[in-house]
């Protein structure tokens, strides 16, 4: 998915003319419930693009659990047995272990930064070749992005690294690595299991997402400490998973259009983010009586040096994360001259 994908968008809203068609049904099932903003909108808001474009294709949504739970996903794309999946390829790194880096990379990329690496560099033919080569049927490609999540919600305020050590946390991705290595015990839940694991005590704190999208969970009921920035999420990508089976049966035309309609979802699902959080945010703050807390210094070093760490270690023991990890790395050290003096610096 290059540039060449935005040659074609003009042609492929024009094509409205001509002989109607049959159309190609796919039942595209969603890592997030319709009724979550941002995240769930998401998926819901391409379906939509995609249908108000095309007389070839139309996709319906399916909230999790209706056609398979959220991950479990992957493995139904690839064996046909769902046509399509809208969700994040963290959601795999069990599976994968170089998955998260295209997902969201701790201390890496913002959106602005993750997009310019995936469309114009080297990102998305890097996360093709990963389905590829573990054998999974799956045309892929970037349908979505939101900017940093909070860092998480805590029972009580946690003054230092010594605070963290034993708690169990829900936490996603590269990031669980890096608070496992600072002695928290973590796991993986889904959206809907998340609160029921914090009243009944099985996990003392819990990151998901952003403000709004964690206001509407209602965490802050139970743990009202939510922790900035996010450095574990600078930047979240979402990814449309379709069969590859199903994908070649298509025409270019109609594949084109796909690909069009999942960049406008990636315009509108950052635009959204960015303008619902701080509404949240006040809303917590005035009613819900929840204290926003920002990491220390000595904190945040600490993070991103255990991730390091974590990064070295990961790259070193597979090789495909060795090679999308330089190849990230060579690009945001030339990214650097650029982010580092055209942007204004503005202090914590």
């Amino acid at each position: 998915m290059k540039n060449k994908v935005i040659a074609v968008s003009l042609a492929a809203t024009m094509a409205t003319g001509g002989a109607a068609q049959a159309q190609e049904v796919f039942e595209m099932t969603s890592a997030f419930s319709r009724n979550l903003p941002i995240l769930g909108t998401a998926g819901v808001d391409f379906v939509d693009k995609i249908n108000g474009i095309s007389r070839d294709v139309e996709f319906e949504h399916f909230d999790p659990g209706e056609l398979v739970p959220t991950l479990e996903a992957l493995d139904a794309v690839s064996s046909g047995s769902v046509d399509a999946a809208y969700t994040t390829s963290g959601y795999w790194q069990g599976k994968i272990t170089a998955a998260s880096l295209f997902a969201a990379v701790p201390f890496g990329p913002e959106a602005g930064e993750f997009l310019a690496w995936m469309l114009y560099d080297d990102g998305a033919d890097l996360m093709q070749r990963m389905y590829d080569e573990n054998s999974y049927n799956v045309k892929v490609m970037p349908c979505g992005v939101i900017a940093p999540e909070t860092s998480g919600w805590f029972k009580t305020e946690i003054k230092s690294l010594e605070d963290l050590e034993g708690l169990n946390m829900r936490f996603f991705g590269l990031g669980a690595e890096v608070m496992q290595r600072l002695g928290v015990s973590t796991s993986l839940l889904a959206a809907g299991d998340i609160f029921p694991a914090l009243e009944r005590g099985a996990i003392d704190a819990t990151e998901f997402s952003m403000p709004l999208i964690d206001q509407r969970l209602g965490f802050y009921n139970i743990a009202s400490n939510n922790y900035f920035p996010g450095w574990h999420q600078p930047a979240t990508l979402f990814e449309l998973l379709i069969n590859k089976d199903r994908w070649e049966d298509l025409d270019e035309f109609a594949q084109n259009q796909i690909e069009v309609a999942c960049l406008a979802n990636i315009t509108t699902n950052l635009a959204e983010g960015e303008a619902k959080n701080y509404a949240a945010m006040v809303t917590n703050v005035e009613e819900n009586g929840v204290t926003i807390r920002q990491w220390p210094d000595e904190m945040l070093e600490a993070f991103e040096s255990s991730w390091n760490e974590v990064a070295a270690e990961l790259a070193a023991e597979d090789e495909y994360f060795a090679e999308v990890w330089a190849d990230l790395q060579e690009f945001r050290a030339g990214y650097k001259i650029w982010s580092e003096n055209i942007y204004l610096k503005r202090p914590r």
